[in-house]
Parts: C-alpha cells; sequence; structure tokens
C-alpha cells in the first residue's frame, strides 16, 4: 500500500525473496523491476549472457539461472546480502521460473532433486520446466540411476517438458542413454530394473483409481490386475529374490492403461495379452557393444511368463509355447539385462520360424507396437531383429516428448536399432534432430524406424535435422531417402562436413536410394549441406517436382559442375517451386554467376535472399554493383538481402545505401553485411548517406535491421562508436565485439 515514489526507492533495498513478493505491487503502481533484476544479474553473475538484446524479462533469467547455478553448487549465497535471506529457500523459490534446465556431469543435480526434501521443488518444476538437457554425462550407479528414473517420470510423465536434449558425451553410458531414449519416448515399466521402483508413483495410483472408477463392469479384470501389480511390488520389497509367477502377466495386462496425452486415442499393444519363453541367446551383435560385466549374468529369468496364444494361418489351431525351467531372478540393477537380452531373446524366439508360427505375425506384431523391426543390416534380419530393440510388450506408455535432439554423441549399431523402434510408436514426436553420431550405414536403421511411424495416422513428426562428418552416401540420395520414407515433413536438414571416401551401397533388400520413389510430399524447408559435392539439378529436381510448397530452399558448400548448371537450377524452380519464400547460397562460387545473380534479385516472389561467402565480387566489374543496386531499388517485394563474407568493404558498403534513396520502390528491411572488411570510416559515411536518404524521403524508410558482425570496427573505436550511434536511431544494429588483429593472426597460422 506505498505510495508509488517510495517504493521505487524501496525496490533497489529489497532481498531477491522481498523483491520477489513486491513484484505485485509494483506492477499495480506502474513500476518496472526490470532494471532492478539486471542489475542483480550483474552483481550476482557477473557475465553477460548470450544473446542479452533478446532477453524480454531479466527477472526469469536471472531466477532461472539463479536456480541452475545453487543446484550445481557453483554459487555461495552467502556472497550477496539480498540472496542470504532466512525466509528465503533457493530451490523453492526460484523453481517456478526455471522452464530450461541442464544436469551434466554425475547428475548430482538430479539425485539433489529427487531427494525427499526437495519434493515440493519437483512439483513446481513439473509446471514449468519445458526443455530438460543432458551435457557432458559420465557412468552411473544404481542409486544415480534411480534418482534419474524418479525425476524423468516426474518430469516428463506427469509434468511438462516437451524437449529433451543431449550434448558431448563422447564415451555414452549404453544403459544411461538408453534409459533416457526410452523414458523420454514415454515408457516405463514399474516393478524391474527399468523403474528401479516396485510400486507405482502416487500420481500413477491416483489415474488408475480414477479409470477404475469409471471402467464399465466387464473391465473389472483390468482392475483386478493393477490390485495384483501393487501387492506383487509390495512383496518384492519383502523377498526381492522370489520369482513371481504374476509379474509380467500383471504388467502385460496393464499395458496399455497409461496413454500417452499427445495422442487423440488409446494405442494398445498387440502382444500384451501373449507371451512366451524361449531360450536363452548371448550371441554378441554386429555392430554393438556390450558392457563386460554383464555377460556371465545373462540369463532367462527375464523372459516373458505369460503364455501365448499362437494362431496357425491355415487351420487356426491353438497351441500354448512350452515354458522353460525358470533360473533366479537377477540382480534388479541389471537394466542392461531388460533392454538389450530380453529383447534380443524374445525377438530370436518370435521369428523361428521353425519352431512357431509366431513368425507369420510378426508384422502385425511391429506394425501395431513397434514399427518394423530394423532390417538394414545383415545381423538384423540374420536375428529377426535387434539387439537393441527395447522391449515394449510390459511397458506402459505415459506422456512423451515431441523434441529430441541428440548432439556428439556417438551411437552403435544397438542403440540405433532400439532407438528406430523407439521412432516407430513414437508418436508426439514433432522435432527429431541428429547431430554429429557417427551414424554411417546405421543411417538405414533410423529411416526404418521413421518409415514405420510415417504409417501411424496419429504421427505428428514434421521436423527432420540429420549432420555428421562424414557422409555414408551423397547427399541428394540421403534427401531422397528420407523423403520417400516420411513424406509428411514439412522441414528436412540434411548436412555433412566431408565425403566419405568409402561411400558403401544400400544395405541389401532397400533399394538404392538414388532410384526411390518420392511420393508428393508437404515439405516447405530443405537444406542441403554438401561435402564439397557437385550440385546436380537433375538429381535435386524430382525432390523439387515432389515439394510443390517448398518456401525455403538453403544450398551450403555445393560446387558448381558447369557454367549453366545455376541456369538449370533457377529454372527448375520456378517451374517447380512456384511459391519459393527464401533462398539461400553458402559458400558456393557465384563469381562468374553474374548474371543468375540479378535475375534472382529481380525475382517478383523472393522474399529472402542470401549470398554468403559466394565470392560476388572476386572477379566483377564496378558495373555489376550498380546492376545489383538497381535491381534491389526496383524489387517492391524483397524483405532481407544477406551478404556475408563477400569482400564488399567501404566503398561498395557506401554505394548500398543508394537502395534507400528517394526513386527507390525497395521494401528492404534486412540487410546483413557482416564479415566484409569493413571500417569504421567507411561505416560512418555509410551512415551519413543513408541519413541524407531518409530526409529526402521524409522520414519515410522500411530498413529496420542491420547486421555487422565480425568486420574491422575495432580499429577506430571513437569513429565507430559514432557511426554505431547515429545508426541506432535510424534501425537496430547487431554488432559485436571483434578483435580483427587476432582473426588475421588466426588466419595466417593456418594458411
Amino acid at each position: 500500500a506505498l505510495p508509488g515514489h517510495l517504493l521505487r526507492g524501496l525496490l533497489p533495498l529489497l532481498s531477491v525473496f522481498r523483491l520477489e513478493r513486491a513484484e505485485g505491487a509494483a506492477r499495480r503502481a506502474g513500476l518496472s523491476t526490470q532494471p532492478i533484476w539486471r542489475k542483480l544479474w550483474d552483481d550476482v553473475m557477473k557475465t553477460r549472457p548470450p544473446n542479452s538484446e533478446n532477453i524480454t524479462c531479466w527477472r526469469k533469467k536471472f531466477l532461472e539461472t539463479f536456480f541452475s547455478n545453487v543446484l550445481h553448487g557453483v554459487l555461495d549465497i552467502s556472497s550477496d546480502w539480498r540472496l542470504n535471506d532466512q525466509h528465503f529457500s533457493p530451490l523453492l523459490h526460484s523453481s517456478p521460473h526455471v522452464s530450461q534446465l541442464t544436469l551434466c556431469n554425475m547428475l548430482q543435480g538430479a539425485v539433489e532433486l529427487a531427494a525427499e526434501h526437495n519434493q515440493k521443488v519437483l512439483e513446481n518444476l513439473a509446471g514449468s520446466l519445458r526443455i530438460l538437457k543432458f551435457q557432458h554425462l559420465l557412468s552411473s550407479d544404481l542409486s544415480i540411476r534411480r534418482s534419474l528414473v524418479l525425476l524423468l517420470h516426474r518430469l516428463i510423465h506427469h509434468g511438462s517438458v516437451s524437449q529433451v536434449s543431449m550434448y558431448s558425451w563422447p564415451v555414452p553410458d549404453t544403459v544411461l542413454l538408453v534409459l533416457i531414449l526410452s523414458m523420454s519416448a514415454g515408457f516405463w515399466r514399474s516393478g524391474n530394473a527399468l523403474a528401479y521402483h516396485s510400486s507405482p508413483c502416487g500420481l500413477c495410483r491416483e489415474e488408475d483409481k480414477a479409470q477404475s472408477q469409471e471402467s464399465a463392469p466387464g473391465q473389472a479384470e483390468r482392475g483386478c490386475c493393477n490390485e495384483r501389480e501393487w501387492s506383487d511390488g509390495e512383496n518384492q520389497k519383502g523377498s526381492p529374490g522370489a520369482p513371481k509367477e504374476a509379474d509380467m502377466e500383471v504388467n502385460g495386462c496393464r499395458a496399455d492403461t497409461h496413454l500417452n496425452p499427445v495422442s487423440s486415442r488409446p494405442r494398445s499393444l498387440s502382444l500384451q495379452n501373449q507371451a512366451c519363453e524361449v531360450p536363452c541367446n548371448h550371441t554378441s551383435v554386429e555392430g554393438g557393444s556390450s558392457p563386460p560385466h554383464v555377460s556371465d549374468q545373462l540369463s532367462c529369468h527375464h523372459l516373458l511368463r505369460k503364455t501365448r496364444r499362437r494362431m496357425k494361418s491355415a487351420v487356426g489351431k491353438k497351441r500354448r509355447c512350452l515354458r522353460r525351467n525358470r533360473g533366479p531372478r537377477a540382480d534388479p540393477e541389471d537394466l542392461y539385462d531388460f533392454v538389450f537380452t530380453v529383447a534380443r531373446e524374445d525377438n530370436s524366439g518370435l521369428l523361428d520360424k521353425n519352431s512357431t508360427t509366431e513368425g507369420e505375425n510378426t508384422e502385425n506384431w511391429t506394425s501395431s507396437s513397434l514399427g518394423s523391426p530394423c532390417t538394414c543390416h545383415a545381423s538384423c534380419k540374420k536375428r529377426g531383429g535387434s539387439a537393441g530393440t527395447f522391449s515394449l510388450k510390459a511397458a506402459h506408455r505415459f506422456r512423451s516428448v515431441s523434441t529430441l535432439e541428440l548432439f556428439s554423441i556417438p551411437l552403435t549399431g544397438e542403440t540405433c536399432r532400439t532407438l528406430s523402434n523407439l521412432l516407430s510408436s513414437w508418436v508426439s514426436l514433432e522435432n527429431l534432430v541428429l547431430s554429429y553420431n557417427g551414424l554411417g550405414a546405421n543411417v538405414f536403421c533410423i529411416l526404418s524406424g521413421l518409415r514405420a511411424l510415417s504409417r501411424r495416422s496419429d504421427c505428428q513428426l514434421r521436423v527432420v535435422r540429420l549432420s555428421d562428418v562424414f557422409s555414408h552416401m551423397p547427399c541428394m540420395d540421403l534427401v531422397r531417402c528420407v523423403l520417400s520414407a516420411f513424406p509428411q515433413l514439412h522441414t528436412l536438414s540434411v548436412s555433412f562436413d566431408l565425403k566419405n571416401q568409402l561411400e558403401g551401397n544400400s544395405p541389401q533388400g532397400i533399394p538404392s536410394c538414388s532410384e526411390a520413389e518420392i511420393p508428393e510430399s508437404c515439405l516447405e524447408q530443405l537444406e542441403i549441406r554438401f561435402p564439397r559435392e557437385p550440385l546436380h539439378t537433375a538429381f535435386l529436381l524430382p525432390v523439387l517436382k515432389a515439394s510443390k510448397s517448398l518456401q525455403q530452399l538453403s544450398l551450403d558448400s555445393a560446387t558448381l559442375p558447369c557454367s549453366q548448371e545455376l541456369g538449370l537450377l533457377l529454372e527448375a524452380l520456378k517451374e517447380c517451386n512456384p511459391d519459393l519464400k527464401k533462398l539461400s547460397f553458402h559458400d558456393v562460387n557465384l563469381a562468374e554467376h553474374q548474371k543468375e545473380v540479378l535475375l534472382l534479385l529481380q525475382d517478383p516472389v523472393l522474399q529472402e535472399l542470401t549470398f554468403s561467402f559466394c565470392r560476388l565480387f572476386e572477379s566483377s566489374t564496378p558495373e555489376f554493383l550498380s546492376e545489383i543496386i538497381n535491381a534491389v531499388k526496383r524489387n517492391s517485394t524483397l524483405k532481407s538481402l544477406k551478404l556475408p563474407g563477400n569482400r564488399l568493404g567501404n566503398h561498395r558498403l557506401v554505394a548500398l545505401a543508394d537502395i534507400f534513396s528517394e526513386d527507390s520502390s525497395s521494401s528492404l528491411c534486412q540487410l546483413d553485411v557482416s564479415s566484409n572488411c569493413i571500417k569504421p570510416d567507411g561505416l560512418l559515411e555509410f551512415t551519413k548517406k543513408l541519413e541524407g536518404h531518409i530526409q529526402q524521403r521524409g522520414g519515410r524508410i522500411q530498413f529496420t535491421h542491420l547486421r555487422l558482425f565480425q568486420n574491422w570496427l575495432d580499429q577506430d573505436a571513437a569513429t565507430a562508436q559514432e557511426a554505431l550511434r547515429r545508426l541506432q536511431a535510424v534501425c537496430s544494429v547487431v554488432n559485436d565485439s571483434w578483435d580483427s588483429s587476432q582473426a588475421f593472426a588466426d588466419y595466417i597460422s593456418v594458411m
């Protein structure tokens, strides 16, 4: 109830706890606390946050970073009196503002958040957290994995996390990686090694109770199953070594009780009422690796215990599979056995047509639960499935994330096959990013999962980004493969640094990607980074023809095999993609293609055009620059022109100011002249000329953004500051503090 002038003087004197509580009062008084939170950031964090010019709420930025720093023990709250308040619980009071969280190293943060005393913190995160990241992970023990399972189950299955990203894991722990992937996909099985718990969580119990109350009398049997499972879980606590007859049976009965809320309808697993035990098979699998401590522990105790009914295709006779003698139950911490061994043995038994007719039903099983098993490698085909296949028959399906990103994490053959099977039924997934994973030929395994996913009517995947150091096949072949497998994509990005000299053919049984037919696709954005491969329009043409809705095309690091190639590409784009709005060339030598460059600048449909490091003026005449300026002046459609890395220099930059002259009909809003050897005096002259054109036009100009990254503005700081100050009165200027002398020294050192 304080008057506004008193409140304004009081706010900077408050602790973080008091300032947070006074936020509402300040808002009602028409006061902004943003400057105070910004000063808090400077005083406490003592760093400049990346993209600080785009931060709209310093309160959220501070509290989110504060939460992370306290969680990981890198910030001492006693270091500043504003943080050291007896009423202030750092994690509890900052958690409602956390939308993004990174866990790293030994997952100490996960252990802390899963602790009993932080239950309220975890509840807050379940409502606020949207992005969960893992970085630089190390191997973990059972207790850490138990905490991680609790965390993922609460934040993903019963929370709001929509994106899981993993970064920089040079030697990934297979068990931990598969655990994160499977729970991100919405799978969790209580009562075994995967869950590390003997009974469902409280929220699961509440959901089951609500469902059982709403179920019809005919569903009473399922409710009985749930009660038996909880009872079995409690019994397991008392005697973990005792075998349970109904363990898998109960889990199978419950397989479809937890549904993915992202989906619009329930999805039950086709074998939830079938189970068959088969002999153990410990043969190693090509392309994968098994931890050595597991090999001596494999036993048949993990096999499915529920008897399956099998149908003979001809006469429909039913029979029971023979039960095998059960061995002792394994140590519940052996997650590797569950994820890999059970799936290997189960799939081998399913597809052994000499001993059972179940192989005839395999296609139905895979299409309804896992999707088609990977048949890309000889090892997969020989075994009838992948050793990395994730067993879903006894797993529960919960809410899953919509974005999965894996950066710099090597994926073995087994892990790829596990991921492929998860992808095949991951209908909530909208964005998939696989970057620098060393896929090689395993990319076909990923495509197999995507192909199965594309057949799902409720599939939501729209964005796929694949990048790696070496390309296993020509880029255009991979693009055709992906689009033929998944024509529903809206965005496809394929990027490779280097060409693999040992490029192989498509795996046996898969047609050559260069011959794959592409159905009419929904593609709107296509990005291709060629590993210095020649760009042949004839190879790109089938993709363009199939992508009538294409609006953005980016071609990077391609070579033009002949002088006519770019002209052929422009003709193809005009004919096949009349709605193309954005076209980008990066690191493509266009020095000898001035005619085509001018045609693009005159295009009446393009709104954004990028020539990045394309050597535009390497062998050009002065008339070419004038033609560029005149073409842009007459184009009322072009909104953004990006020319980074083309050695404009001062004189060409000054000439570009004429784009905004009084006789211009240009609608250009954004101009990017980064990395163009621009000096402070040239920028100042450009600014003065631009001011003159604006004055002649009566202040009416649409120019709003100028990008100046990595130019030589540090050579005369005073002149650069004056130019930037005057420019900022005209448009938004994005600049950086770049040391041009150091950059030049680095360039010389690698020549």
